[in-house]
């Protein structure tokens, strides 16, 4: 969820950066990579998803576009933001403000969908504990300090048993990140002393890297703050977009994270939900809470991500008349830290039962005790036709081996969910040198694409508002949009052959063996090793194939009619 991801190198590179002021700027010049995700390697030698190559071959089709809806399971959505408000999924069944549910679903006033994490009263829980955290907490008193005979618990006992042992170990390792977490601290601190003595010149505290590239400095001390501004921020990994207030920001959010993480082990996390939501947590059949706040405390990374689903066309790329008849309809269910696995799996529901045929899920984490609730709905999904869109997550794991959830298959139902796509996050030589990013988790068997996820452009919140974020959160919504555009133009489609287009039609190299640098890593792999298909979502491919996929089933079908007769 955080925009600054932090690597052990960076941590080493930024302590021997703020450790002196002194730096030479570098002055070559930097591409406009405003929407580079949109772009097509054939033409442009970037490794977008060639967005503009795909609207130019729906040009070409006869039928218009079909209503499509898709959820955004998030942190919530800016619905006054200019570009997405028209975008927004209304229910007509139900009438705004009235306090009254109209439409007799169980959820009052869900207009534009619902707040999972919201209390009758309005309020709202905007940061949460690390699902780790809660389970330590949840058993630290049965099993904590005692000797536990694993040969007299029941299976599922002994399950809870070992997940809490491991739980109890990882807490460990948080406290020993203590030592580390003191480098970014000190990265914090000295980002604040530079734009302290930075704002005696500049006359805006929302200054961005892009401003202070182009200001000149009048004293020497100004201009050697500005060069060791810009190389921390570099070092970072922080957008040129950024002002320098969300840069601080995001640096006091995640060193207190981290420094919540090392004390997890003594200290019990409140418990919010009782507080604001007032549900029966275990009770799943107590579903009807929350409030109609789809935009919540915190809307950053939820507009930023509605934002792509919707990839709004810029001003010089005239295709409204083409654009897929898409609606976003917004489902607050993940807050500053581990969703529930209760708020996940009706969330789905919802979406579900609201008619959203395309479902984006950019969020995840390394537990699910109450994992049965989102596996079911998982599969609720795919007998209502639903493909779900999920991302991979930002810890460079390979969940071959490593487990994040939600999780395709289900140890309830000893199966494989079909009708979800995992989404990895490539990068392009033109940001950072690298196909591949640092942050992305991978697994040949778990990973089924990739998609560009290092420096995208979006909204934000605020009228008006646009700028950067990276992550596989963000590859995610990118191909959330790829499915709106098939599913909206060839509404004969199945959410498996849309999801089985996108997967073969993936840009890849000519050569799949060839390995490709990992940026802080010290290693190097091919697309082969990284994802599934060894390859990157491309939309003028999928609208391609959707095509003679058309005709293919039309033709089969004609074939049928005529062995009939």
């Amino acid at each position: 969820m955080h925009r600054i991801i932090i690597t052990s190198r960076l941590l080493f590179l930024t302590l021997i950066l703020i450790s002196n002021f002194a730096f030479s700027q570098n002055n070559q010049s930097t591409q406009n990579n405003q929407n580079w995700h949109w772009k097509d390697y054939a033409t442009d030698s970037v490794h977008g998803i060639s967005l503009h190559k795909a609207y130019k071959l729906i040009a070409t089709l006869p039928q218009k576009a079909s209503p499509v809806i898709v959820a955004v399971i998030d942190g919530g959505i800016d619905t006054n933001h200019m570009a997405l408000k028209n975008l927004l999924w209304t229910n007509s069944k139900e009438i705004p403000n009235n306090h009254l549910d109209d439409d007799k679903n169980g959820y009052v006033d869900d207009v534009h969908g619902w707040n999972f994490l919201g209390g009758k009263d309005g309020r709202n829980i905007n940061k949460a504990a690390a699902e780790m955290t809660r389970i330590y907490h949840r058993y630290k008193s049965i099993y904590d300090g005692k000797q536990i005979d694993t040969n007299q618990l029941s299976s599922k006992e002994k399950d809870t048993y070992f997940i809490w042992k491991q739980t109890a170990d990882e807490i460990k390792v948080a406290e020993n990140d203590l030592s580390s977490l003191q480098y970014i601290k000190m990265a914090s601190n000295a980002i604040k002393k530079m734009g302290t003595l930075l704002l005696k010149e500049l006359p805006d505290s929302n200054f961005t890297v892009s401003i202070l590239e182009s200001y000149q400095p009048i004293g020497r001390v100004t201009l050697d703050t500005k060069m060791a501004y810009l190389r921390t921020v570099k070092i970072l990994g922080i957008e040129k977009e950024s002002t320098y207030p969300e840069i601080v920001k995001d640096l006091e959010e995640y060193v207190e994270g981290k420094e919540k993480a090392a004390s997890a082990k003594e200290e019990a996390p409140s418990d919010i939900r009782a507080d604001i939501i007032k549900d029966a947590y275990f009770n799943f059949s107590d579903k009807y809470y929350g409030n109609s706040d789809i935009t919540g405390p915190n809307a950053r990374h939820g507009t930023h991500v509605a934002g792509l689903v919707a990839s709004l066309p810029d001003t010089n790329w005239q295709v409204n008349h083409l654009y897929p008849a898409l609606k976003i309809m917004g489902i607050r269910t993940v807050p500053d830290g581990d969703e529930y696995d209760k708020d996940v799996a009706l969330a789905i529901r919802y979406a579900v039962d609201n008619g959203a045929k395309i479902i984006n899920m950019s969020f995840g984490k390394s537990y699910s005790p109450e994992q049965a609730w989102v596996d079911s709905a998982i599969r609720y999904a795919a007998q209502k036709d639903v493909l779900l869109i999920h991302s991979a997550g930002n810890e460079f794991y390979n969940l071959d081996i490593k487990k994040v959830y939600p999780n395709t298959y289900s140890p309830s139902f000893k199966d494989t969910a079909n009708n979800v796509i995992t989404v990895g996050a490539s990068s392009d030589p033109s940001l950072n040198n690298v196909l591949l990013t640092d942050f992305s988790n991978y697994g040949t068997k778990t990973v089924d694409v990739l998609s560009p996820g290092n420096k995208i452009y979006s909204t934000l919140p605020g009228k008006n508002n646009y700028g950067y974020l990276q992550g596989t959160s963000m590859s995610s919504p990118i191909v959330s949009h790829m499915a709106a555009m098939i599913r909206s133009y060839f509404p004969q489609l199945t959410a498996l052959q849309v999801k089985q287009i996108i997967l073969s039609s993936v840009w890849k190299p000519n050569d799949g063996s060839i390995k490709y640098v990992i940026p802080n890593r010290d290693t190097d792999k091919s697309l082969t090793e990284v994802c599934t298909t060894g390859g990157i979502v491309n939309a003028a491919n999928a609208i391609a194939l959707a095509k003679t996929y058309k005709f293919s089933i039309l033709q089969n079908n004609d074939k049928k009619k005529k062995t009939k007769n």
